[in-house]
């Protein structure tokens, strides 16, 4: 049995440790950024190809007690490098840490690397080279106050570029991010979805590829195909078994809104090159001009938040307007917003049944949930 770590947007580490144990994870362990497992080494590519929440995947190879660099070092020297990856292959190195008495986390960057480097040219008379932007081989290093961990990356590029996407407007949802929302908002796809400020589509497209029962990684590679250890006929078989598995027949009532003709040009370029088009119904339409497309179903979304402070005056003004419209026409429908705008809560005037810290990236989030009931939830004129 091998230890594996499986990282997330803060925030999801629940729904990801449910997630694993479905995929057969062992001993899972939900901690502050991401979730620990147990199982065979080829657990790794299943959670690689159908993990939608995660966001990377570590193997962990080695670990160690250190007071300083030159205890790292010597751990990372007694690793089996050559057994994983060779000199021809490029590698990056990257720290992280919580609570370290070390000076500086780059020189313990540095010196792992002289560890591996070190090894493969004892073994096989040559250095691997650094390619810090797209290497074949990430290696991770996590300390704590007084424990070092090795873990070799499996995923490569982060999990939630699934490979599908052909257009992005300006800062789009992270797709595990929004894979993650979806499983908060218990949404099942016998549901309705709408997402009203729809952007490029990532809400729309997570709960498609979801409905359908579609593997996330199918369109894309992974760091465990550099290693020696990888196992071609394993892998092939299980692309062959999420591929069977998929229901590309299914069909969901998924709907997608913007203000905007060019956001709604950029989600039909992303629907289209996954065939979606049956799955998922688009139009451009403002929200303070939108209709329920059916009688109940689950609203989720992530509205813009301004940066420049005329920007902020404007949503300001707004939020009171998506809380009305809400209220009036949406009654019957649970609605999840995600913002980092905290002021939200308070100026739309509806009382959030539920608050859930996210992180989309290193922006802190919170996720509200809004029970809309008819006549429900409306300040009298008296305030009360």
């Amino acid at each position: 049995m091998e230890q594996f770590f499986a990282t997330c947007p803060r925030g999801l580490e629940g729904v990801l440790g449910e997630e694993l144990a479905a995929l057969g994870a062992l001993d899972v362990r939900p901690v502050d950024g991401g979730t620990g497992f147990r199982g065979p080494f080829a657990l790794c590519y299943r959670v690689n190809l159908e993990s939608r929440i995660a966001s990377r995947v570590l193997w962990r190879i080695g670990h160690c007690r250190y007071r300083d660099e030159k205890d790292i070092y010597a751990a990372a020297r007694k690793l089996r490098w050559a057994q994983w990856f060779g000199p021809k292959q490029t590698i990056r190195v990257d720290t992280a840490a919580i609570k370290s008495p070390l000076k500086s986390l780059d020189f313990a960057t540095l010196r792992v690397k002289d560890a591996v480097c070190d090894v493969l040219r004892d073994a096989e008379g040559d250095r691997p080279d650094v390619d810090t932007r797209n290497p074949d081989v990430r290696i991770q290093l996590f300390l704590t106050r007084d424990e070092a961990v090795f873990y070799l990356d499996t995923s490569g590029e982060a999990l939630f570029k699934r490979g599908w996407r052909t257009a992005a407007g300006e800062a789009p949802l992270r797709e595990n991010l929004a894979a993650g929302i979806l499983r908060l908002a218990g949404w099942t796809p016998e549901q309705p979805l709408l997402d009203p400020m729809c952007g490029s589509g990532t809400f729309l497209i997570e709960a498609a590829l979801m409905a359908m029962n579609r593997a996330p990684g199918l369109k894309r590679n992974f760091g465990f195909e550099k290693l020696r250890n990888f196992d071609a006929a394993a892998w092939t078989a299980l692309q062959a078994a999420a591929e069977k598995n998929a229901n590309i027949s299914i069909k969901s009532s998924i709907y997608g809104y913007d203000r905007s003709g060019d956001a709604i040009a950029l989600a039909r370029k992303n629907v289209a090159a996954l065939g979606l088009e049956a799955q998922i119904e688009l139009k451009q339409c403002s929200f303070e001009d939108s209709k329920p497309p059916t009688p109940t179903g689950i609203l989720v979304t992530n509205p813009p938040y301004g940066v420049r402070l005329e920007e902020l005056d404007d949503l300001a003004a707004w939020y009171p307007t998506l809380g009305d419209i809400l209220k009036q026409r949406y009654a019957g429908w649970t609605a999840y917003i995600l913002t980092a705008d905290l002021r939200i809560a308070k100026l739309m005037r509806l009382q959030p049944s539920r608050r859930t810290p996210l992180f989309n990236g290193a922006l802190e989030c919170r996720l509200f949930k809004y029970e809309i009931v008819a006549g429900s939830m409306r300040k009298t004129k008296e305030g009360t």
